[in-house]
């Protein structure tokens, strides 16, 4: 038997340990709890996964949909770490750049990533339709905006690099945009294919679907991990332990140690909201928006019309510090929107601020562990938290059913 201890959770709260945001976003709390059991020994499954949030619970649903045996558990009640500070803006466009990813790996498996992305927000759609989720889920357009100093035309090679690999999209120029949206920029990409939801009434109903068909909650914290001869099992900080044939690592941006990744670093970001905004000075399609550059800004409208705003990202580990970068952080993303949006009111109705995880090429870590069998992974997201998290739900349940595609590689720890 080999133990992995896991080390250092910047999540938990104590002894030096920092929580992973603060601050409260303006999302409905679920008007019932999910129910919760408690070990006092040990319990086996088909399938452990450890993290309730939006990848844990997507996964859940897909795995429980194969009629598997599933556990999740979780320090936090579900939901309530990273997937409670999320915009839930449903993204398929990637942090990086398709002509900046293709540099790295060349065009077609860019444009092939491209299009999975593109695919997963069509096919999560479908999915909470058919599920009957009310999380608020709806279709929009992204605006991707150059930057204030760019050219007209730094967005072309983009454009012309979508064009060719068959995604959306269309440009306009600064007199397009002001016409259209009232925002003074040199230039902007629109294209359709986005989404928005309320994160939390996505997470806890697709929980809830899962736990209809038998996975059920521990609230419990994962203390270390040991490989036994088929699958591993978790020892949890009350004492009880899990074994399961595959364990399941969603944690958010807390990655144990033993899966440490050169691509992977910890970055916080910060968001408001305003109470409801005039209908009558709304933007045209309620198109998520955001922005060439770094740091940039991203926003969107949610159900209420609450303006919502987030960005000003920066490499802070410390829980403290990020809390006290809040006033000025708020105040700096107002200025900024304000910019864009001059008619909306800009009263502050709430504000937070979170860690999240990124790679340095904006592609998310999702598949086995090296050196771990039986663990699979999911990690670094960016930007694209929930639309990665609904790709990762899905390959994952492939690998579980031992049916791993080729580009599975494209994302895979130790790329």
């Amino acid at each position: 038997m080999i133990s992995f201890d896991s080390e250092s959770d910047p999540d938990s709260g104590g002894g030096g340990i920092h929580p992973v945001r603060s601050g409260a976003a303006p999302w409905r709390k679920p008007e019932t709890e999910l129910a919760t059991i408690h070990l006092s020994g040990g319990t086996a499954c088909d399938v452990l996964i450890v993290g309730a949030g939006i990848t844990g619970a997507m996964t859940a649903e897909a795995l429980t949909r194969q009629g598997l045996s599933v556990l999740v558990v979780d320090r936090a009640m579900p939901g309530r770490g990273s997937t409670a500070a999320s915009t839930a803006m449903l993204l398929w466009e990637i942090d990086t750049p398709l002509v900046e990813l293709a540099d790295l790996y060349g065009f077609d498996k860019a444009a092939s990533i491209y299009r999975r992305s593109l695919a997963a927000v069509h096919d999560l759609g479908a999915l909470v339709e058919g599920l009957g989720l009310a999380c608020r889920y709806a279709p929009r357009p992204s605006l991707y905006l150059a930057e204030p100093s760019a050219a007209p035309d730094s967005l072309l090679p983009e454009l012309l690099a979508r064009r060719r690999a068959g995604l959306p999209g269309e440009a306009l120029d600064r007199g397009a945009l002001m016409a259209r949206f009232g925002i003074d920029r040199p230039s902007a990409l629109m294209a359709g294919g986005a989404a928005e939801a309320d994160p939390l009434l996505l997470a806890h109903g697709l929980l809830s679907r899962a736990f209809e068909r038998g996975a059920r909650f521990v609230a419990d914290e994962v203390v270390g991990y040991d490989r036994l001869s088929r699958g591993g099992a978790a020892r949890l900080a009350s004492g009880a332990f899990i074994e399961a044939g595959t364990i399941i690592l969603a944690t958010g941006y807390d990655m144990p140690d033993f899966v440490a990744s050169d691509l992977h670093r910890i970055v916080s970001t910060w968001c408001i909201a305003t109470p409801p905004q005039d209908a009558a000075r709304l933007w045209r399609d309620r198109a998520l928006i955001w922005e060439a550059g770094e740091p940039y800004l991203y926003a969107r409208l949610d159900a209420e019309n609450r303006l919502i705003v987030g960005g000003e990202d920066a490499e802070i580990l410390d829980a403290a510090e990020r809390e006290r970068r809040m006033p000025e952080k708020a105040a700096a993303l107002v200025k900024r929107m304000r910019t864009l949006q001059p008619q909306l009111a800009y009263e502050v109705s709430s504000a937070w601020t979170a860690a999240f995880g990124e790679t340095v090429d904006g592609l998310p870590l999702i598949g086995p562990v090296p050196g771990a069998p039986g663990m699979l992974a999911a990690y670094g997201y960016g930007g694209n938290g929930i639309t990665f998290s609904f790709m990762a739900s899905r390959m994952i349940a492939a690998m579980v059913a031992g049916e791993p595609r080729a580009w599975f590689e494209d994302f895979a720890l130790d790329r």
